[in-house]
């Protein structure tokens, strides 16, 4: 992680064995815990300038200053837990779903589906298109 990230080893990651055993499944690996660490220079660092992230039924980001305006929204966030249940690559997509628990029992479910400048291993993220559900108790 980053100098920017500032919690990492406050929130506890589980994710499935083979999460981690390609090059793509490794980037969205850290890109998904550096998101929910707040590790903004790692996540500018994976992301193409002109990123598109939908996130449905919400908003749409445009580019790489309104992804960081929203992390600096997020700061205040205090994530606890965030399990990987699956991570799936091929070619120029791939698609990461999960559960991210906050303090005070607050919970998401997420899926995530990425689609890659390219399908090269050395690739950045140009698009996110987020799924996320309220699931807290």
């Amino acid at each position: 992680m980053s100098e920017d990230n500032i919690r990492g080893e406050q929130v506890k990651i589980i994710c499935a064995e083979d999460c981690g055993n390609a090059p793509k499944k490794e980037l969205l690996r850290a890109f998904n815990v550096a998101f929910v660490c707040n590790d903004r220079g790692f996540i500018m660092e994976k992301i193409i300038e002109e990123i598109k992230w939908n996130f449905i039924g919400s908003h749409v980001l445009q580019g790489r200053d309104q992804v960081f305006k929203m992390l600096e929204k997020l700061i205040d966030k205090k994530p606890v837990e965030l399990v990987i249940s699956n991570i799936i690559t091929h070619g120029y997509s791939g698609s990461v779903n999960g559960i991210l628990n906050l303090e005070g029992n607050i919970s998401y479910a997420f899926c995530n589906i990425y689609r890659f400048n390219s399908s090269l291993n050395k690739t950045k993220i140009k698009e996110i298109t987020s799924f996320i559900i309220d699931i807290s108790k």
